[in-house]
């Protein structure tokens, strides 16, 4: 039986109320905190509603670690759930938390997995030593110039001898992750001053201005692989593949589905189920070499003749973990909660169960919600939500800290992120249908200070509904 827990929900939204939620289904109890911008999030009426005024916290950021450990210190919490984003990956705060004088157990990776697969220089290094194929390119941090232009000059002539027409190389920050600090060059010409740019962003962002220098792959589909393992040295269990590609043009994803690809209702040129199984065994290889011991994400590119490459690991829960958990059986049993699994595991339970007993059944599609102009470089719209509803429906979860019955202003403080749909299907064409069907009965609207209509990527969405896991 596990034990008893308080557990200090250290995020925000969705995330923090799917937390909320996790810990009342495992019978434990919570406390949240929020900010004055989120006074009207769903995650502070969520956190009133199941624990009264002791559960809730006014700080005056999520990015204060002090605060937060004040907050816990202050409300006897004994463990602390990070989400994503914040202090999720942050290896500084996840030791400081279990090596404090009043100690709290850290809901997600050890500190030390976190530094070590945090660090795509480590990652990469891992997977070479294990035959795990990465993405051509240095396999440490540079920190000297001269030596960066070295290897992208190589990475240039290696491009041109497989007959590439323009050759691209990637510069991006050795500690960045989620899109964030990658540039593009197409010659020499250009490469000092962005390999500057980019060791001052990372510097600024994540105080090491380690860079790394990488073959870019065009036309590739963005793939993952749930991860999940406990504190007692079991064996690692995947929860399937998920297909990333539809994303923004800064690379922040928008649509989700699992499983990666369709191979029992598309063609592709190549044996899909076999990449599938690849992908994922190599991904159970790392995690088995690593330690690894939560919940976690594989990240693949796949190029169009079936070669993939390993781009990084996040160690965390993801934004997406629900449509893999749509799509998974464990012991035959409907309804796998990955964030309730996390905190199990973190807490000191086994497993349980092996990847004999996990089975996946059906389609599983995730949409982002966002207010943001898509024809407009997918801008952020700011504003009030003054309606937002959907037709309920046995094949549909929707998480959204939004309000259905009154109006929200958007914070300003934060991306402009409302809900995430998530749908299952028998197979990826009821999988579509139920998607448009929703697309087509949610009333989403709003005005900003102007009078201006609200701008989302509900269209966005639509448009790429049609070709879903089709590798363009």
């Amino acid at each position: 039986m596990l034990k008893k827990h308080k557990v200090l929900v250290a995020n925000r939204g969705e995330i923090a109320m799917r937390i909320v939620r996790a810990c009342q289904k495992l019978g434990l109890d919570f406390v949240c905190v929020y900010t004055a911008a989120d006074e009207a999030s769903g995650h502070v009426r969520l956190a009133r509603e199941l624990g009264g005024e002791g559960a809730l916290y006014r700080i005056s950021s999520y990015h204060d670690a002090n605060e937060l450990l004040a907050v816990a210190d202050e409300s006897h919490a004994t463990a602390v759930h990070p989400g994503y984003g914040f202090f999720a990956e942050d290896f500084r705060f996840a030791r400081r938390v279990t090596q404090r004088r009043t100690r709290l157990e850290w809901i997600g990776p050890s500190w030390r997995v976190i530094r070590e697969l945090g660090d795509k220089i480590n990652t990469k290094r891992l997977a070479r030593s294990l035959g795990v194929p990465t993405v051509p390119g240095s396999d440490r941090p540079i920190y000297d110039e001269m030596e960066a232009e070295e290897i992208a000059e190589n990475l240039f002539a290696f491009q041109a001898e497989q007959g590439v027409e323009r050759p691209v190389v990637l510069v991006k920050a050795s500690a960045g992750g989620g899109g964030m600090g990658i540039e593009e060059i197409h010659d020499m010409d250009t490469f000092r001053a962005i390999y500057r740019r980019i060791r001052n962003y990372a510097k600024r962002q994540f105080g090491d201005e380690g860079v790394l220098v990488e073959q870019r792959i065009f036309d590739f589909n963005h793939l993952e692989v749930q991860v999940l393992a406990d504190r007692h040295g079991s064996e690692p269990l995947h929860f399937g593949t998920r297909n990333c590609s539809v994303q923004s043009t800064g690379r922040q994803k928008r649509i989700e589905v699992a499983p990666g690809f369709a191979p029992g209702e598309l063609s592709y040129g190549f044996e899909a189920q076999e990449l599938l199984d690849e992908i994922t065994g190599h991904s159970l290889s790392m995690a088995r070499e690593a330690g690894y011991d939560s919940v976690g994400t594989w990240e693949w590119i796949v190029t169009p003749n079936g070669k993939p490459f390993l781009m990084e690991v996040n160690t965390r829960i993801q934004v997406e973990n629900g449509v893999s958990a749509a799509i998974s059986r464990v012991n035959g049993q409907d309804g796998t909660d990955l964030i309730a699994e996390q905190i199990r595991c973190a807490l000191g339970e086994k497993l349980g169960y092996g990847q004999k007993d996990i089975v996946f059944d059906g389609v599983g599609i995730e949409y982002r919600l966002i207010a943001e102009d898509p024809a407009n470089k997918f801008s952020p719209w700011c504003g009030r939500i003054d309606r937002f509803s959907w037709k309920d429906e046995p094949w549909l979860a929707v998480h959204t800290q939004v309000s259905t019955t009154e109006a929200y202003q958007i914070p300003t403080e934060f991306d402009p992120n409302l809900a995430l749909a998530i749908i299952w299907g028998r197979d990826l064409a009821e999988a579509k249908a139920r998607g448009f069907a929703f697309l087509d009965n949610l009333v989403l609207e709003g005005q900003d200070s102007a009078g201006n209509g609200l701008r989302s990527n509900v269209e966005f969405l639509r448009e790429k509904t049609a070709n879903l896991l089709k590798f363009s």
